[in-house]
């Protein structure tokens, strides 16, 4: 493997200029750049990545802390394809991605900041629905760049998702469908559930819609079992709603099951509406009537936004970056005008 010093005899520059073109400095022209990288090539250089970071201050590496109550991990569709984008989106940039462990017995005594300076990042994703825990809070009160998905702090850069235009969207949706009697089974306490709720309340009275006490019931998200003990209770009522909304796609899966165990058929007898959009809710029969999040651009602001803050962290806007979904119809709610 050849040296800094190798490439720089070869092409007759300086280490510096090799340095400097290998780090894409603009001082140095486009043309030797080119030939410093093509030399590099052939001799099998690698940079020391101990070596760079201590040159340039950067490892290249961007801690990634995700974790929901559930511990669904990366069998949690909505979070999967924000992360999936992310990662593609800093990779193109050359950074690396790292899981943060979240087990604090296990980083030999470390608190969460600790362990992200111990590890070397240069920046941290948090997507994670755990935010009252107060070593999360530290680390976004800390000097460490952070980007957060689905949740805003102050001085913070946040990359959320629309719940309040995307339960509008599709509570207007089913109201234009007919339907008046509307449940919601939402999810446990959270800024998401939280902002969800608040938005079925406003819709509903704009719309003239009487949402009675018993027709709001929380179950965990994506815990099937849960929503299918909500949908017995609310179908067990004297009168039922002829809709009912699910926290998230997999919550809705609980119901309809409930539903099927009944003999009642969907949407001709009651009708659901589910909430992410995930892919296997377009391929059951029929098609599952949802809010679709735009999990690619959720992960590709983040990314971008996180990089910005690394590289350009004076020029880089503090703001809240939210991004809209959009209904798909489906085909799990009648039109019952």
């Amino acid at each position: 493997m050849g040296t800094l010093k190798e490439i720089a005899a070869k092409c007759q520059v300086s280490t510096a200029t090799v340095s400097k073109a290998l780090n894409d400095h603009k001082d140095i022209s486009d043309e030797t750049k080119e030939l410093v990288r093509k030399v590099a090539k052939e001799m099998n250089y690698f940079p020391n990545a101990s070596a760079r970071a201590l040159k340039t201050r950067r490892t290249y590496n961007i801690g990634v802390l995700f974790a929901d109550e559930a511990k669904n991990g990366l069998t949690h569709d909505y979070f999967a394809g924000v992360l999936d984008s992310f990662k593609r989106t800093v990779e193109k940039k050359g950074y690396d991605i790292t899981f943060v462990n979240t087990n604090i017995e296990g980083r030999n005594g470390l608190s969460l900041v600790e362990h992200c300076r111990y590890r070397g990042f240069d920046g941290v994703m948090i997507a994670c629905m755990l935010f009252e825990d107060e070593q999360i809070q530290e680390l976004i009160a800390s000097k460490i760049p952070v980007v957060i998905i689905d949740y805003t702090a102050i001085g913070r850069i946040s990359i959320v998702s629309d719940n309040v235009s995307g339960i509008e969207d599709l509570l207007t949706f089913v109201y234009k469908k007919g339907h008046r009697d509307i449940a919601y089974i939402h999810g446990d306490d959270s800024s998401v559930s939280r902002d969800r709720i608040y938005s079925f309340r406003k819709t509903a009275a704009k719309l003239g819609i009487k949402v009675p006490d018993e027709y709001m019931i929380e179950a965990p998200y994506r815990i099937m079992t849960a929503s299918q003990k909500a949908t017995a209770k609310l179908l067990d009522l004297k009168n039922p709603p002829t809709c009912i909304f699910y926290p998230d796609d997999y919550a809705a899966f609980g119901g309809i099951n409930e539903i099927n165990k009944r003999g009642l058929n969907i949407p001709e007898d009651i009708s659901v509406a589910g909430y992410d959009g995930i892919r296997i809710g377009r391929h059951i029969k029929p098609e599952l009537t949802t809010l679709r999040q735009d999990t690619e651009l959720i992960g590709q602001r983040a990314g971008e936004k996180l990089i910005s803050l690394i590289e350009k962290p004076k020029e880089t806007k503090i703001e809240e970056v939210i991004i809209k979904g959009e209904v798909y119809e489906g085909n799990t709610v009648k039109d019952i005008n």
